[in-house]
């Protein structure tokens, strides 16, 4: 059953390698546990169910913590970093027409679903292509 097992681990490594998705990989831990069982014992039930065990807790303890590792690091860049900081208009912008808005010292393209006046402040709500979406913020008064 050694060699049973080998291969197992090797069609799983492979599957790994080709898809690069981390499900595979636990199996493969399995598969290399239960080939060293089937060294100590020829009970196939035994070295199946020590498969199992292993490929289930290594699935289910280790890989979030790999994956948490090899998740990329998502860096803002300057369209994200103006995404909830206020501007002012320097261009009307309408329902219908795109305005302009000073964010930062740069000026951006802007649209709204309201009318908003040139001198008003504004809120980013997100970003469409290179167009800001905004909303006028309402002053409070005493």
């Amino acid at each position: 059953m050694f060699w049973t097992w080998l291969l197992v681990v090797i069609i799983l490594l492979i599957i790994e390698a080709v898809t690069i998705n981390l499900t595979t990989l636990w199996f493969a831990t399995g598969g290399i546990v239960a080939m060293f069982v089937s060294m100590v014992t020829d009970n196939q039930d035994i070295q199946i169910i020590v498969f199992l065990l292993t490929a289930g807790l290594t699935l289910l303890i280790l890989r979030p913590i790999v994956v948490k590792y090899l998740k990329p690091t998502i860096i803002k860049t300057n369209l994200d970093s103006v995404i909830g900081k206020h501007g002012i208009v320097t261009e009307d912008i309408t329902k219908y027409t795109i305005g302009e808005v000073k964010v930062g010292g740069k000026r951006w393209s802007a649209k709204a679903a309201t009318t908003i006046k040139k001198g008003q402040m504004v809120e980013i709500l997100s970003i469409e292509g290179v167009k800001l979406n905004v909303k006028e913020i309402k002053e409070e008064k005493n």
